[in-house]
């Protein structure tokens, strides 16, 4: 039909060639008049960083590669990372800890609930450790301001609502802890066993040990977020979740003794115990369910008193203190690992 409109007749259609495709056009060798002098300001900072890093590479300040591309033109970020020297400079015992306050050791002299200058005490030595790179946990109980299993059976109360009234209890608890802390400058997050979320975060495993490798504390409430578990359960589990090395129980008393201190005056405190013996003498340190979660993942145990100055400190970095708890290995490693802790170390804590 094109050929027929052209005026072509019918009979020499089958001697129409159709036209060969062209080869694309080459770019053009130079670029146009107009467009060199943009070429040659876009080409001037690269120019500019190369040489710059050719300089510094020859100055011993940077790193460049010879074919022409920029190896390492950014400064190396140390924040808060040890270096290698520094972690076999100071041999701890503990890397990971976690710390368990009893809610009666926050009360401190009874008068208030919450003694400030309990939390502030603890808030202080914790900084003095995780200062030096110590990664701490914390769960904290509720017996300060409501204790489940004493309440329960109280006007019709049940045993496991009065258990949830007391995780409550360590919520607020573990939000005054974190205020004390963070007003002294360390970074502070709380994380709850069940979902209160707009006043803390829900539990969440990594997460919590993404915290502590930020050099973040890490306050664990509401305990297991179970009933009929108590917070000495709830610091076994966690320790044994988050991978941390040792339980630091603090409490009003300075250890484990042989016998109850109030009834027997020549009661002693015992300096070593193994899980076995704290089954088999009942020694009241523990619950039973909670030195058996520590036994079965070879977790110790580290009792000591709160009110003395400095335990907090001692205890984390490993220093003799209290009664410590643990397997016949767990034992002898701690004879043998006496005094790790470096001077410099001790006096950096003793000076916070």
């Amino acid at each position: 039909m094109v050929a027929a409109a052209a005026g072509v007749p019918p009979s020499s259609l089958l001697h129409l060639r159709l036209p060969s495709p062209q080869p694309a056009a080459s770019p053009p060798s130079s670029s146009p008049a107009l467009l060199r002098p943009l070429l040659s300001l876009a080409a001037a900072p690269q120019r500019a960083s190369v040489a710059a890093a050719a300089a510094d590479s020859s100055n011993g300040n940077g790193s460049y590669s010879g074919n022409g591309s920029q190896a390492s033109l950014m400064p190396q970020f140390s924040g808060l990372m040890l270096d290698e020297s520094s972690r076999s400079k100071r041999p701890y015992k503990w890397q990971r800890v976690l710390l368990k306050v009893s809610g009666e050791a926050l009360a401190g002299d009874h008068t208030e609930n919450i003694d400030p200058k309990v939390t502030m005490a603890i808030a202080r030595e914790v900084a003095s450790v995780t200062k030096l790179g110590v990664e701490v946990a914390i769960v904290v109980g509720g017996g300060n301001i409501f204790r489940g299993a004493s309440w329960a059976g109280c006007s019709g109360l049940d045993r496991s609502s009065a258990d949830y009234i007391g995780m409550m209890a360590t919520v607020m608890n573990a939000i005054f802890l974190q205020a004390t802390m963070e007003s002294i400058g360390i970074p502070t997050r709380v994380q709850t066993a069940f979902r209160i979320s707009e006043v803390a975060e829900p539990y969440i495993r990594r997460r919590a040990i993404r915290h502590l490798e930020k050099g973040r504390v890490v306050i664990f409430a509401a305990g297991t977020g179970n009933p009929f578990f108590t917070t000495d359960t709830a610091a076994a589990l966690r320790c044994a979740e988050i991978n941390a090395e040792v339980v630091l129980k603090a409490t009003n008393v300075d250890g484990v003794y042989d016998a109850n201190p109030k009834h027997n005056p020549n009661a002693r405190i015992l300096e070593t115990v193994s899980y076995n013996e704290v089954i088999s003498r009942d020694l009241s340190v523990m619950d039973m369910t909670a030195v058996t979660l520590c036994q079965e993942n070879n977790i110790p145990v580290v009792v000591f008193n709160l009110q003395n100055t400095g335990n907090i400190a001692k205890a984390i970095v490993g220093e003799k203190v209290g009664t410590f708890i643990g397997c016949t290995r767990n034992l002898e490693y701690r004879e043998s690992t006496e005094g790790s802790l470096d001077q410099e170390d001790k006096i950096l804590v003793s000076e916070w």
